[in-house]
């Protein structure tokens, strides 16, 4: 072959001395599986995320990744724990605590949207990552810098982050459906409100007469409207 040396044993040496300059490969580590995640659900979406999609990203195998992770459950807990490492909380603040409440889970609204189902992650999972684990502290403290009663605070808790994760999987099923044309029924406000209308009078009498209330808003108009019912109610308990 042209410029390779004739001699066998001077090709070999040749090759060895290719092995040896060869930039060696990067190490598998937690925060490069975690970035091949993110990287994953945000050009694919949260369905394509599967230990070998991550090794894929990485340029090897799915045993690679095992000296860190066992099931898809420790790459779930790992996005969770990195989104929360990027929340900016601040210090409890009693005559601010409702305010600190609605930022925060605003906050982790705007992160699950960056990456499309990522919230799916966090339903039906108890955080063990220590960012997932600091964020829920300084959550609960702010509530009980409010005045909540312990178990009232704790519980809130819950339904506040089952809200804010159900309602950033349905904006990430919408805007998933609205990419194929064939999904008619993603309808917009005025097309839904000349539906409303155009029911029957005697079996949907309310429906047609509220059509444009039953549609205002915005999703982000209703987001925060139903996490001021639920805050507004702690203090009433």
């Amino acid at each position: 072959m042209t410029g390779m040396p004739s001699d066998p044993r001077r090709r070999r040496a040749a090759r060895h001395a290719g092995a040896a300059t060869a930039s060696p490969k990067k190490p598998i580590t937690v925060d490069r599986i975690t970035d091949a995640a993110l990287q994953v659900v945000a050009t694919e979406g949260y369905d394509a995320l599967t230990i070998r999609r991550v090794a894929a990203v990485l340029g090897t195998g799915p045993s690679s990744l095992y000296a860190h992770i066992v099931t898809k459950d420790d790459i779930d807990d790992l996005l969770v724990g990195r989104l929360c490492a990027e929340l900016v909380l601040p210090e409890p603040d009693p005559a601010r605590w409702r305010t600190q409440i609605l930022d925060a889970y605003t906050q982790i609204r705007d992160q699950y949207l960056k990456y499309p189902g990522v919230s799916r992650a966090a339903l039906g999972m108890v955080p063990t990552n220590l960012d997932a684990l600091r964020v829920r502290e300084r959550l609960f403290a702010i509530l009980l810098a409010g005045g909540i009663e312990p178990r009232t605070a704790a519980w809130a808790l819950d339904a506040l982050s089952l809200y804010v994760s159900a309602y950033a999987l349905e904006q990430s099923l919408v805007q998933q459906r609205r990419k194929h044309p064939d999904d008619e029924w993603v309808l917009g406000r005025e097309e839904l409100v000349s539906r409303f209308s155009a029911l029957p009078a005697e079996t949907f009498p309310q429906t047609r007469r509220y059509a444009a209330e039953l549609t205002s808003g915005s999703g982000h108009d209703r987001f925060e409207f139903t996490l001021g019912l639920l805050i507004d109610n702690l203090t009433r308990r």
